[in-house]
């Protein structure tokens, strides 16, 4: 039975992955380095510490994790002002979730710095969710299921009683680890690549009922 809806955030409840893409690209400009857009694609949803990583390590590009990453944020914070609104459905869909009196949960690889920024400029108040899990809070990142079973504890459920709603080939398959059904969006990758998951659809406004009756 269904007792909890654990969201993704980045391509589930807003798409800010090209102004994190941009400012990441800025930050390795302002050390010097080029590096392409498509470089970041493979390391999606994996949360900052490996997205700025990943390409870092790509390139050979000196690295101080901490360092970087706040200024990635700093660039990030600037850019998306006025910029960013939540994705089709995500109102209506939470709407649903309070009319069944599901518990809800944001379980983001992202740092809190960026949840925050990010439920601030579309509009959403984080006393929304019953819990918010954020990339500090866990050690294995997606796809290790880690994520969605802190919020599942958090919220005083078990991983087989949530839906988990994701965008990312390494989200959907921690949400599979995890044991938790899964809703998959394809605002980020190809419905091929998502085809682990118990349902696809294009968003939260396309989801068919049953992924929230069962």
């Amino acid at each position: 039975m269904l007792r909890a809806v654990l969201f993704d955030m980045d391509g589930v409840l807003v798409d800010s992955e090209e102004y994190i893409c941009a400012a990441a690209v800025e930050m390795f400009r302002e050390k010097g380095y080029k590096v392409a857009e498509e470089d970041f694609l493979q390391f999606t949803g994996m949360g900052e510490n490996r997205y700025l990583g990943g390409v870092a390590e790509m390139h050979e590009i000196p690295f101080d994790l901490e360092r970087d990453k706040a200024r990635t944020y700093e660039i990030y914070e600037q850019i998306v002002r006025g910029k960013l609104s939540a994705l089709d459905g995500v109102e209506t869909f939470i709407e649903l979730c309070r009319e069944r009196n599901l518990l809800m949960a944001v379980a983001s690889s992202a740092d809190p710095v960026k949840i925050k920024v990010n439920l601030k400029e579309i509009g959403i108040d984080p006393a929304t969710f019953h819990a918010i899990v954020s990339g500090l809070d866990i050690e294995h990142k997606k796809p290790a299921p880690d994520i969605f079973l802190k919020a599942a504890s958090l919220l005083g459920v078990k991983a087989d009683e949530c839906l988990v709603v994701e965008d990312a080939v390494s989200g959907v398959a921690a949400g599979i680890d995890s044991g938790a059904k899964v809703l998959a969006l394809t605002t980020s990758f190809p419905a091929e690549k998502l085809k682990d998951a118990h349902w696809i659809t294009e968003s939260l406004a396309t989801a068919e009922d049953e992924v929230l009756n069962w």
